[in-house]
């Protein structure tokens, strides 16, 4: 009978150690499910807006689409402005075949909107590409 007790006591004591991790655990998950669901809500909600002049005449504008690049140099050139570093990046982001991309990033080089720079990484050589002012200018221009 006192082994039984000692076990009941042992059961607490791993109840403990169980619940003080989860309280700390589950407001964090409900939080994180919680943003998530609010930000899907929004993501579907920013697809349109309604642009107001007067309260009668009120059109959609589809703001995803207005505010796309028009051609595919300009396309690459807002992937470098927002941060795709090399070639890869690049061409998972912007979707074009390694040939269109390469003279897309020599017409860019020879306009003076990006810049390249070789550097020694622990595996060798590597390439960073970079906007230069011109082509930030140019990109939110």
């Amino acid at each position: 009978m006192r082994f039984h007790m000692a076990g009941d006591n042992l059961l607490w004591i791993y109840l403990i150690f169980l619940i003080i991790p989860l309280s700390r655990i589950v407001p964090r998950l409900i939080k994180k499910w919680k943003v998530n669901n609010a930000e899907n809500a929004v993501g579907s909600e920013k697809a349109f807006h309604i642009k107001t002049t007067t309260p009668e005449s009120r059109e959609f504008v589809d703001v995803q689409n207005s505010s796309s690049p028009k051609t595919d140099e300009m396309k690459v050139l807002g992937e470098l402005v927002h941060g795709a570093k090399n070639f890869e990046m690049l061409q998972k982001k912007s979707e074009l075949n390694s040939e269109a991309l390469n003279s897309i990033l020599e017409e860019l080089e020879n306009k003076k909107l990006m810049r390249v720079e070789q550097k020694q990484g622990i595996l060798g050589q590597k390439i960073e590409l970079y906007p230069t002012e011109e082509g930030i200018k140019k990109y939110y221009s």
